[in-house]
């Protein structure tokens, strides 16, 4: 299914600033707040389209996503939009009090009192460059917030201790009028839900949650990069209310590797060579990420120039294709010389001279063709040309 441009959604350019993208999500929903157009299918959809292009573009991570990657991006980081009013005021939480004013002009909603969904929670996993080429499984132990089990995630000592709000008489809204319009708000003594605990539960302290151990098996695929983000779904932060626990986003952290360096799906690396090795070319042995393999050394080479081992670098996420391992090749001058490689290194530059003295004979002896060549292409162009008179222009 195609989806709209969140930018072209609120009518902002793509490097609007906060404060363009919050007035423009204003102004769509004032128009197509549902309390103001009752029944219309086409408002609801647009004012949920609206909401989505907001919590994303108003979140810093999530825009830099978006901007890089698109909506697929946000797929992969667990964003998958609003399904409902009730998703759009449960995630906003109070950001209609600071767009509106009181929770919306037209009326809020009350937070939800039944079963909630728990917030996604991040775990950061480091892996060597071995394991992420390669493809791991690994064991994560962590603590999340989980349901008390003593009170059910309602947080009172008992059934009898949880009693209807007094003060919006268990609605979750206060209203008020000014001029003609009704303004609503959440209800500041229950935050919302309605109902108010005359008795915490001794156990979680009135908060419906409790710490909880948690061990889950990871299987890494290969060729996972630095920051990517690995999803178990239902392994985040207990629901609240019986509600589904949300999901537990893993992210990739590579360690450094002490030969290697990553670009995309390639590896590079460098290889030390003799200068002897250089001009007469060679074949050396080079570490890979998959073990040692043979790189051709061809004659000549400089220093700093690259070579490609085709397949050796890491792999590409759902393809059997490898990047490639990319070698830099640098050339070592010798520090310290024996007596004889002095004396072999002495005859090579006396080698090199009379090469250097043969080669400036030959092009003195070039040059003086030229001159002479030309001299001659002068003096004949002069002598066909016609002598000049009084009053004519010399070509």
């Amino acid at each position: 299914m195609n989806r709209r441009d969140y930018y072209e959604v609120l009518g902002v350019d793509r490097g609007a600033d906060e404060a363009e993208i919050k007035k423009a999500y204003r102004r769509m929903a004032m128009q197509y707040h549902p309390d103001r157009n009752p029944g219309d299918k086409e408002a609801e959809e647009a004012f949920k389209e609206a909401s989505e292009a907001y919590q994303v573009l108003c979140d810093p991570q999530k825009r830099t996503t978006y901007d890089r990657f698109g909506h697929d991006g946000l797929r992969g980081i667990g964003h998958q939009g609003f399904s409902s009013f009730d998703d759009i005021f449960a995630s906003f939480g109070d950001i209609f009090s600071d767009l509106f004013g009181f929770g919306g002009a037209f009326g809020g909603r009350r937070r939800p009192s039944g079963p909630q969904r728990g917030r996604d929670l991040a775990y950061s996993l480091e892996l060597t460059f071995e394991e992420a080429a390669r493809g791991v499984e690994r064991d994560l132990e962590f603590e999340r917030p989980g349901e008390c089990v003593f009170c059910g995630g309602s947080g009172a000592k008992s059934p009898d201790a949880i009693r209807p709000c007094s003060a919006c008489r268990g609605s979750g809204q206060v209203a008020f009028r000014q001029g003609f319009i009704t303004y609503s708000t959440t209800c500041s003594e229950c935050g919302g839900a309605g109902r108010v605990v005359a008795e915490a539960c001794a156990e979680c302290g009135g908060t419906g949650r409790r710490p909880e151990k948690r061990r889950v098996k990871l299987k890494i695929p290969a060729g996972v990069d630095e920051g990517g983000r690995l999803r178990l779904r239902e392994e985040g932060e207990g629901g609240a209310r019986g509600g589904p626990a949300g999901d537990l986003f893993v992210v990739v952290s590579l360690l450094p590797h002490r030969e290697f360096q990553r670009e995309g799906s390639d590896v590079l690396s460098q290889v030390p060579i003799s200068f002897v090795q250089a001009v007469l070319g060679a074949e050396v042995e080079v570490s890979t990420l998959y073990g040692k393999s043979k790189l051709k050394i061809p004659r000549g080479i400089q220093s700093g120039e690259t070579l490609r081992l085709r397949g050796e670098g890491f792999p590409l996420m759902g393809r059997k294709s490898r990047g490639d391992h990319i070698v830099q090749v640098v050339v070592r001058t010798p520090t310290r010389l024996s007596p004889k490689e002095e004396k072999l290194f002495r005859e090579l530059a006396a080698l090199e001279g009379d090469r250097r003295e043969k080669e400036e004979k030959v092009g003195g002896f070039l040059r003086g063709i030229f001159e002479r060549l030309g001299a001659f292409c002068d003096r004949s162009r002069r002598a066909l040309l016609p002598a000049a008179g009084p009053g004519a222009s010399q070509i």
